[in-house]
């Protein structure tokens, strides 16, 4: 089964299973844990050197970032406190999958496709319902210009909206209204959250060259295709 379609299922149905499981035998997110940690530990054995590098940098920038965002900052909170164990994995899952859709959106596209951002951040921010979302714009436009994959930020945008959307829906987590030690307030979800996948994606990029001396695996097109 191709990666892409996995990490899709594993993602919506995953939140559902989490959200509506609280009550059953085995708990939802026990299950949701067991899947995601076997899933994450299969690709991690078949992957080369290179991909376990990028995943490894992804959990050690995912878990401090979620606690940090999450215990400290206090800009979201999960149903039951906190954050589930499957969180740092789905991380990898969300960010692979961004990769391997990005790398069918055509370079001239990658700055078009983030134009729908521009018009509803100015008005999210003139409602006051999202002010925190200008700096986002600003941090995605800082991104796009000067970062090495601006087709990758640009899917990321979409596609951590769509998951964010989606878990706010169901239940499993909810952003606050204002944002803690600024005068910003933010959107449940953030219409720009995404942007925190462009800082991900420069960190898994300086690592794997650390490591290899080598570029990361999208820009060396050798993404695996195949569960």
């Amino acid at each position: 089964m191709r990666r892409e379609v996995v990490y899709i299922l594993t993602i919506s149905i995953g939140l559902w299973v989490d959200q509506n499981g609280t009550d059953w035998p085995l708990k939802g997110e026990y299950i949701v844990n067991i899947v995601v940690w076997s899933i994450f530990a299969a690709i991690f054995a078949q992957g080369d050197r290179v991909e376990r590098i990028e995943m490894l940098t992804v959990l050690a920038f995912a878990t401090p970032m979620e606690l940090f965002f999450t215990e400290v900052w206090h800009l979201y909170e999960y149903r039951e406190g906190l954050m589930p164990l499957f969180v740092p994995a789905g991380h990898w899952f969300l960010f692979d999958l961004g990769r391997r859709f990005s790398k069918h959106l055509p370079e001239h596209w990658a700055w078009p496709s983030i134009v729908p951002f521009v018009p509803l951040s100015i008005y999210f921010a003139y409602q006051g319902i999202d002010t925190s979302g200008l700096l986002l714009l600003l941090a995605l436009f800082g991104f796009m210009q000067w970062g090495p994959e601006r087709r990758l930020y640009a899917t990321m945008a979409w596609l951590a909206l769509a998951m964010e959307l989606w878990g706010t829906y169901l239940g499993n987590w909810a952003w606050f209204a204002e944002v803690p030690w600024t005068p910003l307030t933010a959107w449940n979800p953030p219409l720009l959250c995404g942007v925190v996948y462009a800082l991900g994606d420069l960190l898994v990029n300086v690592t794997v060259n650390q490591f290899t001396g080598k570029n990361s695996s999208l820009e060396n097109n050798t993404l695996h295709t195949e569960f």
